[in-house]
């Protein structure tokens, strides 16, 4: 392992950090776009006259080009913490939201970084102060802090998805697994100032300390997963499947026979409890101040809630109508979230044959990332399912098929990698 770790995937770790940062500077220094983006009907409303003008975590120039969006929420959290109103604000009162609303008690101004999630920003906060050591302003000191830790995360899942794929791959297809994690369409969010890096850090961790039997480690990174992104609570799905399959409770008669003979199986029942660690720590975080201030924001300002199916629905089928109203740029955006939906699905589904426990937390990632609201996103949140990346590295054993993806892949993220680093949205 050590051997693959420094002649193979730390190179080629590096070498798609620098080469991803290296062509957004070089496309935003070749042209300059035309405003407004009208990839959605929102996005041509908020891009047009006076774009960013005072949104002061999007415009320094320091690795602007890995900044767009959310990373303003980000930055904004790790620079001057969650009641920073330097990002935009909320205001509401009680007389706009109903009776019912549990976040009635919630009226005033509130910045919109509450929508985000803590330990991805504070972990930038935590290496914030070294990287001070550079001289930099604050906010360039948490991009910097940014890029790094989303890098750092990214270099543990690819280890992560590796060991999980070794056995049944083999070197070459767990290597194969790797390189298609990394020129996903999405995948140069990777090093951008947004969580997905350090995300699949953790959850591939998780599932690969899981796969080792290391309970104890895995339960620490779920529930770390669990405080970076709401789909982390998932994580509870393998580890729970895990749990079932090698405790020996499923066999009655040999479990109570262990029960009577050896006393209780005191190491299955912490397993048990450490299967919660990600619900734990989920709820935790959700029944705190922060947790309400995010279905806050989530609701009256995102319009994004939890496995709303029904909405979720009507949305998608209005986005599939709206590729057909004479808007290329929207044609264009939509197809790629189908695609990337497409992908989703087809992945996960086939892989419950090879791997249970991965498939059906992949699965999870996609119910909850498609039931949350709007039409968008969803080729950005499908990177957290690892599902994906080990079918088509098996599908990828066919020399066509490896070379016929890495072309649209690499061609696609380049195209979606440009789009960013001039500030349009993309997922």
């Amino acid at each position: 392992m050590k051997k693959i770790l420094f002649q193979n995937i730390i190179p080629l770790w590096l070498a798609w950090v620098l080469i991803v940062i290296g062509f957004q500077a070089l496309a935003t220094a070749r042209f300059q776009p035309r405003w407004p983006d009208r990839a959605q009907e929102w996005t041509e409303r908020s891009t047009g006259s006076g774009y960013q003008k005072g949104d002061i975590y999007l415009l320094d120039p320091f690795m602007n080009d890995q900044v767009a969006w959310d990373s303003e929420y980000y930055l904004g959290i790790a620079t001057g913490g969650y009641k920073d109103h330097r990002v935009p604000t909320l205001t509401t009162t009680g007389e706009t939201i109903p009776a019912n609303d549990p976040t009635r008690n919630l009226q005033g101004s509130y910045s919109l970084s509450y929508a985000f999630f803590p330990l991805y920003p504070w972990t930038i906060w935590f290496v914030h102060w070294p990287l001070k050591f550079f001289g930099l302003d604050p906010i360039a000191t948490s991009t910097l802090g940014g890029v790094l830790v989303s890098a750092l995360g990214t270099l543990a899942g690819m280890l992560a998805l590796f060991d999980l794929t070794r056995d049944s791959l083999e070197e070459d297809g767990a290597m194969r697994a790797v390189f298609y994690l990394l020129i996903f369409p999405t995948g140069f969010f990777l090093v951008q100032v947004y969580s997905e890096g350090m995300f699949i850090g953790l959850a591939f961790g998780c599932l690969a300390l899981l796969k080792r039997g290391q309970w104890v480690f895995a339960a620490i990174l779920g529930a770390a997963a669990a405080l970076t992104r709401a789909v982390g609570v998932a994580l509870v799905i393998p580890m729970a499947i895990t749990w079932i399959r090698t405790s020996g409770w499923m066999d009655r008669d040999h479990g109570r026979q262990q029960f009577f003979s050896e006393g209780i199986p005191w190491r299955s029942l912490v397993r048990a409890l450490l299967v919660f660690a990600p619900l734990v720590a989920f709820l935790i975080w959700k029944f705190s101040y922060l947790g309400l201030a995010f279905d806050f924001i989530e609701t009256h300002f995102f319009g994004r809630g939890v496995l709303d199916l029904g909405k979720a629905y009507f949305f998608w089928s209005e986005a599939y109508k709206s590729m057909f109203l004479g808007i290329p740029e929207r044609t264009v955006y939509y197809l790629t979230e189908y695609i990337g939906l497409t992908i989703g699905v087809i992945t996960c589904v086939t892989c419950l044959k090879y791997d249970p426990e991965i498939a059906w937390f992949s699965l999870a990632v996609l119910i909850i990332s498609w039931g949350s609201g709007p039409a968008q996103g969803i080729q950005r949140y499908i990177l957290a399912a690892p599902a994906v990346f080990i079918m088509l590295a098996r599908w990828g054993k066919n020399p066509i098929f490896d070379r016929a993806w890495t072309i649209f892949s690499l061609l696609l993220m380049g195209l979606l990698a440009m789009l960013f680093a001039f500030n349009y949205w993309v997922a």
